[in-house]
């Protein structure tokens, strides 16, 4: 294990002794902990609580920990993207495994239970709008994986999603991750369709969108539709499960990625109700986690 000391450039604190991004000291970090992107998210998460001990914000990372029938909760906002879940995932692992006044990682490292409620859209014409989504695995074309040493990506599954979606060598060599197989089941009911996820850098060009600027590859959303590998179909788009998964596979941490599915590229469809969805979404992940 790392008995390294950490330099204040490397583990940075706030003047209070909290974290740097997330201003989060260790005390106010539950283990059990829901991400959400938007920050406006977040007390529409923490409305659900019995209690509520901590609200801290800082830049779009809001954080509100608190109880829900028995069990202590953090929901945390992590902004769009996987950059961003690079800051929140190295941040949550510093608050239970780093000592603070030591600057070492602890001789006991503690496993964070973290699952994302997002929303996203679906490739496959069959997926209905409103439905719920569990990614199975994140394939990520944001390349954050390829930064860490790591021995966990399916270099098979990416090899042949470079040749069928045609992706040319500017573009980001995609990796997958799968989720974490025991976490997942407390979540996988009637409810909950079971999916492959892309990961994407962006919303509109990355997601073969068009306005005004016209995609590079504009078979892409047709070939994502139609790839298939060893049985799986890629089901849905959205911009931080990859990232998710990913993190929490290399520090040791589980972790889960559900998705609201509020659009479905195929049809051109959009939710009339996206806010009584991601509710219901919100309502049904609160009730799973009172069980685990």
């Amino acid at each position: 294990m790392d008995k390294s000391v950490f330099s204040d450039s490397e583990l940075i604190l706030n003047s209070d002794g909290s974290i740097y991004h997330l201003n989060l000291k260790p005390e106010q970090l539950a283990h059990t902990i829901i991400t959400v992107g938007d920050p406006e998210r977040v007390p529409e998460v923490s409305k659900y609580f019995d209690t509520i001990k901590h609200k801290i914000a800082k830049r779009e990372f809001h954080t509100h920990t608190g109880t829900y029938k028995g069990k202590e909760i953090s929901v945390i906002s992590t902004g769009i993207g996987t950059d961003n879940i690079d800051i929140v995932f190295n941040e949550l692992d510093a608050l239970v495994n780093i000592d603070f006044e030591s600057r070492e990682v602890k001789d006991q490292l503690t496993t964070l239970d973290i699952i994302r409620i997002g929303t996203t859209g679906a490739v496959q014409p069959k997926i209905a709008v409103d439905s719920f989504l569990l990614s199975q695995r994140g394939i990520g074309f944001d390349s954050l994986l390829h930064w860490y040493d790591n021995d966990i990506e399916d270099k098979k599954f990416a090899a042949a999603l470079v040749k069928e979606l045609q992706l040319s060598d500017d573009m980001a060599t995609p990796y997958i991750v799968q989720c974490n197989k025991e976490l997942s089941k407390h979540f996988q009911t009637i409810e909950m369709l079971n999916g492959t996820t892309i990961t994407n850098v962006g919303f509109y060009g990355p997601q073969s969108r068009r306005l005004r600027l016209a995609p590079s590859n504009k078979e892409l959303k047709q070939l994502i539709t139609n790839f298939s590998y060893d049985g799986h179909q890629i089901t849905n788009l959205e911009m931080e499960t990859s990232g998710i998964y990913a993190m929490a596979a290399l520090l040791g941490h589980r972790a889960v990625s559900l998705n609201a599915v509020l659009a479905n590229r195929a049809t051109g469809a959009f939710s009339k109700q996206p806010n009584e969805t991601v509710d219901k979404l919100i309502q049904f992940t609160l009730d799973r986690i009172a069980t685990i």
